[in-house]
């Protein structure tokens, strides 16, 4: 699985066919199981952000790896358009076709039911899938979500500029001047101030980022911003009506969706459980030890 060597997570890939597109996924089964999960077993499926892929959780991979006592199995795949899965351009990208390939791979799988584990864009398509799980619409279970930082509730999202660009009518040419430079310039601004990107992150980042010439996808993937917009409200009465546990992770020093993101959940889901920590966006980066043994409670609560 996702390893920390950008060489082995490309060789460790699988590919499943969702319609027209091919996307990479990665699983790991308990009792060395070979092909599909073991009933028993708890599975986690971790769903990863924009603009990075499933790499992101390489250290929480090799953590509960460890901690699971061959008694877990983890999934994870890179979102259409996004690390080694396909990256078709132009394309009307979807969070609701991004739920249906979670779902799609999860039935592949023989997966009934799991805890999702989500950041940024994937937090999203967590939400999407609650949603239909209140409504008897997926092929598996939820036994609960940890979100981290991401734009759970649409009118707290704060956009970087380079997002907004990317997302207008220049978007298509302002993203063939991207570049590891411009991508690290962004890290370093949603990055806590103690807990910087390191630069063989960034390089790994880049690269699958850039892998099929994903930049050119960039501006049409954006449009998950209005999504979060049209789908706010049945996303949040899902979220407030379920019984499913739900934790929230934040760093509390991303302009995106830090502190204010964590004062909004804490004020429309009182009884869900939220933890501030200190550091950016990427919680699963920036301090993957502390986010690790907080998993550790989630998954075996």
């Amino acid at each position: 699985m996702p390893h920390s060597n950008i060489e082995s997570y490309k060789n460790k890939a699988r590919y499943l066919r969702v319609g027209e597109h091919n996307i990479a996924y990665w699983a790991e089964f308990a009792n060395n199981a070979a092909k599909e999960s073991t009933a028993k077993a708890k599975t986690v499926l971790f769903i990863h952000g924009f603009p990075s892929a499933s790499w992101d959780w390489h250290w929480q991979w090799e953590f509960l790896q460890k901690q699971a006592k061959s008694n877990i199995n983890l999934v994870c795949f890179d979102l259409l358009g996004l690390g080694l899965s396909d990256k078709p351009s132009p394309y009307s990208y979807s969070l609701v076709e991004q739920a249906n390939i979670a779902d799609t791979l999860l039935n592949h799988l023989n997966i009934k039911d799991c805890l999702i584990v989500a950041h940024d864009y994937g937090d999203s398509v967590a939400q999407s899938l609650l949603t239909r799980f209140e409504n008897h619409q997926t092929s598996f279970s939820i036994q609960g979500i940890c979100y981290l930082n991401g734009g759970l509730f649409a009118e707290s999202h704060r956009p970087l500029f380079t997002q907004k660009l990317l997302k207008s009518k220049l978007g298509p040419f302002i993203s063939k001047f991207m570049s590891k430079a411009t991508l690290s310039r962004s890290f370093n601004k949603i990055f806590g101030p103690k807990t910087p990107p390191s630069r063989a992150e960034v390089d790994v980042i880049w690269a699958l980022l850039e892998h099929n010439n994903g930049t050119a996808a960039l501006p049409y993937l954006l449009s998950y911003i209005d999504e979060r917009h049209v789908f706010r409200n049945d996303w949040v009465e899902a979220m407030k009506n379920t019984q499913v546990p739900q934790l929230f992770i934040n760093g509390i020093y991303d302009p995106i969706s830090g502190q204010h993101m964590l004062d909004k959940f804490k004020t429309l889901l009182p009884a869900a459980k939220a933890i501030g920590i200190d550091v950016g966006h990427y919680p699963q980066l920036e301090a993957p030890d502390q986010l690790n043994q907080l998993l550790t409670g989630f998954v075996n609560q």
